[in-house]
């Protein structure tokens, strides 16, 4: 399996097979709502997966956060349906509230909203879709420590933006205190590699090809004992999506560059592909 660095043209839409966006977290301070906007109206598709937690229900409960900006995203996803473009609304954990809906199979228009799904590529891999808190215990068990957590992560989020506020005013690039801990602290890192190695067991056990999910906030593609374990991200630390080409090859999307994330929005963010081996051979 081989990886490379490109970076996508800066005039003209690119048309996609499939994209997956999770973890936007509309209705709160950190979404980069902006961004996804932008994405949104640069980018074709002709499946796009909202895959959860695209709109805080935890924080919209005991605080009311909706600026214009987030309506301008729900507006291009509608706008997207509505021109032909097949949207699946994966409920998370944050949007939960949505659950009960499934059962009755509701769909408006080209909007369909499940728990879970299965998507074939275009070289013929079967793909389970999911936000991925049904694999993660404390989420699933613990819900009072889930939402401590989540109350911790809020505000690690506040003292992050006050940090690069002042970093960028010294002219000093933008730096992810939460990215830092999430990934140093190694109880933290315990818990990502237990989380990869149950959805990709789910994956075996179900005799699919791989995952994609989100939840972790955390953009990866790797291969798990046999397994292909993608994770699309988030838009509120990193403005990542995942892009299947037309041809059935998979890219993480890295639209904006953080580093510079003051000055203005990048259209031509980095992509980092990684396509399996057996395509490359």
């Amino acid at each position: 399996m081989s990886e490379k660095i490109k970076k996508t043209g800066k005039t003209g839409r690119k048309k996609y097979r499939s994209l997956w966006i999770s973890d936007v977290h509309l209705g709160t301070p950190n979404c980069k709502a902006a961004h996804l906007e932008e994405f949104l109206k640069q980018n074709e598709c002709e499946n796009l997966f909202l895959v959860g937690d695209i709109i805080d229900g935890w924080s919209l409960k005991s605080t009311f956060y909706w600026p214009q900006t987030h309506t301008n995203v729900v507006r291009k996803v509608l706008t997207k349906s509505k021109r032909g473009t097949d949207v699946y609304y994966v409920t998370g954990n944050h949007d939960e509230f949505l659950r009960k809906f499934v059962d009755y199979e509701l769909q408006i228009g080209n909007i369909k909203i499940v728990n879970e799904v299965v998507h074939e590529t275009a070289d013929g891999r079967r793909l389970l879709i999911t936000h991925g808190d049904q694999f993660d215990v404390i989420t699933r068990y613990h819900r009072w420590l889930a939402f401590a957590g989540d109350k911790a992560y809020d505000g690690l989020m506040a003292v992050n933006r006050w940090l690069n506020y002042g970093r960028a005013r010294a002219g000093m690039p933008y730096w992810s205190l939460s990215a830092f801990v999430k990934h140093k602290v190694k109880v933290a890192v315990n818990f990502i590699s237990e989380f990869e190695e149950a959805l990709a067991y789910e994956c075996r056990k179900r005799k699919l090809d791989g995952v994609i999910c989100g939840h972790i906030h955390h953009a990866e593609i790797r291969e798990i004992d046999g397994v292909t374990y993608y994770n699309c991200g988030d838009w509120v630390e990193s403005c990542t999506a995942l892009a299947e080409n037309l041809d059935g090859s998979m890219e993480i999307i890295h639209w904006v560059n953080l580093d510079h994330e003051s000055a203005r929005l990048s259209r031509d963010g980095k992509v980092v592909s990684l396509d399996r081996a057996r395509k490359a051979a």
